[in-house]
């Protein structure tokens, strides 16, 4: 391991987001009551413009009336190129904050659109003499995001997650689609002419560089990186493809824009019983080999070594941790 030790972001359980939307009230009951394991109430896009301070008055009322069980709580914020932006702060906090933690920052472009949003949080926390420190959720939806997302990543204690915002990344990167999240027929590879003259078409994932590059600078500074949206809620494989692809490639969780999505977040981004098995076995077997002095060991005909103890270690402590919520 390098000298430098990363400072591990809050270990909260993060399989599920459930977008809320501050004008829709009617809606918080049921979402307390789901299986998501984050919920964020959404005063941005899901917003018109006319209705976004009645929204947050909802909001407000809701962190205060409702009881969210153990849920972990957002706000999303407007983005801070509008005027609605430090209410939606200075607002929802003051009044609100005991029961709020997390603000979700949408549009992150640089460093210090991170700053000023942890400016004004220290300044309201000191102020009320609230004793928890609320987290940031930080949505990478642009390329000026994507660019600086390194600093981006380090720019506050407060960090805790990076988000991959599909839709938004699309418009800013002039990306050839409509859809919101999923696979694209125009993103594949056309194979060489068999003897027979046929060609395979094979699909690719136009969002791979994009999602690696997030979960890397999310690890690299000790946050949990996780998936956005997928448009089509009626689409339950397309889904499920997607989160399984963002898993594979690192992240903790994915979003849910329908309560019909939150069942299948959590089932990709849980281990199952037999991967939770083999990782208990390989711990033992590595155990055992470490007790005769052995560096790495045969199982199940296939070689495992110290790194192996690292890879089934986060499955068990995952595992353990959704026992627990």
């Amino acid at each position: 391991m390098s000298f430098t030790l990363i400072e591990q972001a809050p270990a909260r359980l993060n399989r599920s987001e459930l977008a809320v939307p501050g004008s829709s009230p009617q809606l918080f009951e049921k979402a307390a009551k789901s299986a998501a394991d984050v919920i964020f109430l959404d005063l941005e896009d899901a917003v018109a413009p006319d209705d976004k301070p009645q929204a947050r008055k909802n909001i407000i009322q809701a962190l205060n009336d409702i009881d969210w069980g153990n849920k972990i709580m957002s706000v999303r914020i407007n983005g801070l190129d509008t005027h609605y932006m430090y209410r939606d702060v200075v607002d929802v906090v003051e009044q609100a904050g005991k029961r709020l933690d997390l603000i979700m920052i949408p549009k992150v472009g640089t460093a210090s659109d991170v700053y000023a949003v942890d400016m004004l949080l220290t300044q309201i926390e000191q102020a009320k003499g609230y004793t928890k420190k609320i987290g940031l959720e930080l949505i990478i939806e642009t390329a000026l995001g994507m660019q600086n997302v390194e600093a981006i990543s380090a720019a506050s204690k407060r960090n805790e997650s990076l988000h991959f915002g599909v839709a938004d990344y699309a418009a800013s990167t002039r990306a050839r689609t409509t859809n919101i999240g999923g696979a694209n027929p125009a993103y594949s590879v056309l194979t060489d002419k068999d003897e027979a003259g046929n060609r395979a078409v094979h699909w690719g994932d136009m969002w791979h560089y994009a999602i690696a590059r997030m979960v890397v600078a999310a690890r690299a500074n000790g946050l949990r990186p996780v998936d956005g949206p997928f448009g089509d809620f009626s689409d339950v494989d397309g889904y499920k493809a997607a989160a399984y692809r963002a898993a594979v490639l690192g992240c903790e969780g994915k979003w849910a824009i329908h309560p019909s999505q939150l069942a299948l977040a959590n089932e990709v981004f849980s281990p199952s019983e037999a991967e939770v098995a083999k990782a208990k076995r390989i711990l033992a077997a590595m155990a055992e080999a470490q007790r005769e002095g052995r560096g790495a060991v045969a199982l199940d005909g296939r070689l495992i070594d110290i790194a192996s103890i690292r890879q089934a270690e986060v499955l068990v402590k995952k595992a353990a941790q959704i026992a627990g919520a």
